[in-house]
């Protein structure tokens, strides 16, 4: 799991690499909420998640928690089919406010 993160105009981008597992949630969780201190808004890409369990949901629920508190704005953006059958699995995707694609290749015709 990597984390690369990038401010620029009061926006931290932060792009997960990897498993969002709970072998990894201590070491995501220190590297993505001091995100919300220094930005007014926080992008997570979600692209290249490859597993995630409760665990790694768990800190995504956390992050929009915490920006809700604190009056900024998160987006998950380029959800990774992992992540798309997580929020399917539990229903929240409406939960978190963005806007969902399905992958061509997994849509029903």
């Amino acid at each position: 799991m990597t984390i690369s993160i990038e401010a620029s105009n009061g926006v931290c981008h932060a792009r997960v690499t990897g498993e969002m597992t709970i072998y990894h949630a201590a070491e995501m969780k220190g590297e993505l909420l001091p995100c919300l201190d220094s930005s007014t808004e926080v992008e997570i890409d979600l692209s290249e998640v490859s597993e995630i369990d409760t665990a790694g949901f768990q800190l995504l629920l956390l992050a929009k928690r915490e920006a809700v508190s604190a009056g900024k704005l998160l987006r998950l953006v380029a959800h990774s089919p992992a992540t798309l059958e997580v929020l399917d699995l539990l229903n929240m995707a409406a939960y978190f406010g963005d806007p969902v694609m399905m992958p061509r290749a997994s849509r029903q015709m």
